[in-house]
């Protein structure tokens, strides 16, 4: 195996031209907005072709250790195995955010000879889609000010605006700030805070959308602040949401790229699956489906967060439903669930494998009887594992009744993602999708549902201002709306030192908060913060470029 970086790797791949990507999909030049050589976009009205659906896969992943587990690569390594063997497939991904690039976890382009390229430029502002979303979230902050320092003609309560200013960069001092200081001029002293903008209600919206029409009115349902007699103010009675739907509405456009094997990809949208709803957007899975026969796409950090909100909430929205799933799976991941220290992961121990292979067991049986969906096992290679912890792995599937294989598309690209390939090719069927609650549920019941039958918890305890919320929503007429739940995703729980599959514990919601454009309720549980911290050791002090404009360290 080549011990070149990933960023060696992409660099030295041989690209087509983005209009020759285009051409293979049947893509007219009057549909196709280039960005450069490599990168374009695709006019978002071709959802409205008359042809008919390709199939949908959603690759998905236990619960994940802080080194990630492989979902990309192996959403990559499957779109480049399916169309080597002569299945028109198309990968479906999601942006990925500054925050991680420069934090911990890294970027979201794949890795080894399963990437999509160009990945410096995906990792590193791509088409600006996601600062389109931060400045359309500061814009209507900065409305909300402005109203009040005018007279405040709306009434609103400084001390009720529940809108957050937004950045695309981890930073845990801004999460709680003072603004406003200065005297009358400078506006009205008042707390405040950040969230990175990939948790932005903006983002979900615009992730759900369908159509620029449809972003607008749900910009307009924005809830942002409350009138001192407890009237929700909404983006749209601020006359804000016609302006952020200008600054969107490039941005709309799905992103069109490749992988190294000169495969199509769609990115497209980027929410984090642990403190928001973790799916690419509606606009880009629907395009996907009409420019292939097969659809390749991801939801992020492990099942019980990404794969929940994907089926929950936007298949639910879309009336999109999977006709396979893919679960990946790592000897290393499994090994740390089962208590292994992290000094020996790489250090042979089925035992190990063996104690922490129950998060795998729960996740099958989430996917297949709670939502009644088709379920492979994919096991993502790495040069440690050995056979016996391996099958390990094989002899839960089989209990399970799921086929398990073997990929190795991070040392061999789409070859080693064939025995996938064929794999996912075999289960795929239609299914009737199995929601985890009924809309007509409360908010309180439809938290316990997920809580109870996808987490394993006994009970869900509301901190008195998160249940005062609930009741506060019900009362405004949301009660219908789903439940996104943001919690620590290295557990089934809140707590993110109960590994593998802890039971008897109760979930804490300390939190919630209306994204009434985006259509769902946030559930925020545990200590989970909506803007993430930067690690001792951020990969910012690993990343470099020189004069020549060559990016090094980027993975």
């Amino acid at each position: 195996m080549s011990m070149l970086s990933d960023i060696e790797i992409a660099q030295a791949a041989k690209m087509q031209p983005i209009t020759e990507i285009a051409e293979k999909l049947g893509i007219d030049s009057d549909s196709l907005i280039p960005y450069g050589k490599y990168k374009a976009k695709i006019n978002h009205q071709l959802i409205h072709s008359d042809r008919k659906d390709g199939r949908l896969i959603l690759v998905t992943a236990i619960s994940p250790t802080p080194a990630g587990e492989g979902k990309t690569t192996t959403s990559v390594g499957l779109a480049d195995a399916m169309n080597s063997l002569g299945k028109k497939t198309m990968l479906c991904l999601r942006e990925p955010s500054l925050g991680p690039v420069f934090g911990m976890k890294g970027g979201a382009a794949g890795g080894g000879y399963a990437q999509v390229v160009p990945m410096e430029d995906i990792n590193l502002h791509f088409t600006g889609d996601i600062h389109a979303i931060g400045a359309a979230n500061n814009l209507l902050a900065a409305m909300i000010d402005n109203s009040i320092q005018q007279g405040n003609p709306l009434n609103i309560d400084p001390r009720r605006v529940t809108w957050k200013r937004c950045l695309d960069i981890n930073d845990r001092q801004l999460r709680f700030i003072v603004d406003g200081l200065g005297g009358k001029v400078n506006g009205t002293p008042r707390e405040d805070g950040f969230d990175i903008t990939v948790a932005s209600e903006v983002m979900a919206v615009f992730c759900l959308a369908t159509d620029l029409e449809d972003l607008k009115a749900r910009l307009s349902r924005i809830v942002c602040a409350y009138s001192y007699d407890g009237k929700p103010v909404t983006a749209g009675d601020l006359g804000a949401a016609g302006a952020m739907t200008a600054l969107l509405k490039d941005a709309i456009d799905p992103n069109l790229v490749q992988t190294l094997e000169n495969n199509p990809a769609i990115i497209h949208g980027g929410p984090f699956a642990n403190i928001a709803h973790g799916c690419n957007s509606v606009m880009a899975t629907k395009l996907s489906l009409k420019l292939a026969d097969y659809v390749v796409t991801e939801a992020g950090f492990g099942a019980d967060l990404g794969a929940e909100k994907f089926l929950d909430i936007k298949c639910r929205m879309a009336g999109l439903s999977p006709d396979a799933v893919v679960l990946v799976a790592t000897v290393r991941a499994l090994k740390h669930h089962g208590g292994c220290p992290r000094a020996e992961l790489g250090t042979p121990n089925a035992d190990y494998v063996r104690k922490g292979v129950a998060n795998l067991a729960r996740h099958i049986d989430n996917l297949k009887d709670q939502f009644g969906l088709s379920v492979c096992v994919a096991v993502n290679a790495f040069p440690t594992d050995t056979e016996e912890e391996v099958d390990v792995i094989r002899k839960v599937c089989a209990d399970k009744g799921v086929p398990c294989a073997l990929s190795e598309v991070f040392a061999k690209g789409g070859a080693g993602g064939v025995e996938l390939a064929k794999t996912v090719l075999s289960i795929m069927e239609e299914r009737p999708l199995h929601f985890t609650y009924d809309l007509e549920q409360s908010l309180a019941d439809k938290v316990k549902a997920v809580a109870q039958k996808i987490y394993r918890a006994d009970d869900v305890r509301f901190a008195p201002a998160a249940q005062k919320a609930l009741d506060e929503y019900t009362a405004m007429g949301y009660g219908n709306l789903p439940v996104c739940i943001a919690k620590t995703q290295y557990s089934f729980s809140d707590d993110a030192s109960l590994l593998a599959a802890p039971e008897h514990f109760t979930m804490n919601v300390r939190e919630v908060r209306l994204s009434a454009g985006a259509g769902f309720v946030v559930v925020i549980c545990g200590n989970i913060m909506t803007m993430p911290g930067l690690p001792r050791h951020p990969a910012a002090m690993d990343i470099d470029c020189d004069a020549q404009g060559r990016i090094t360290g980027l993975f």
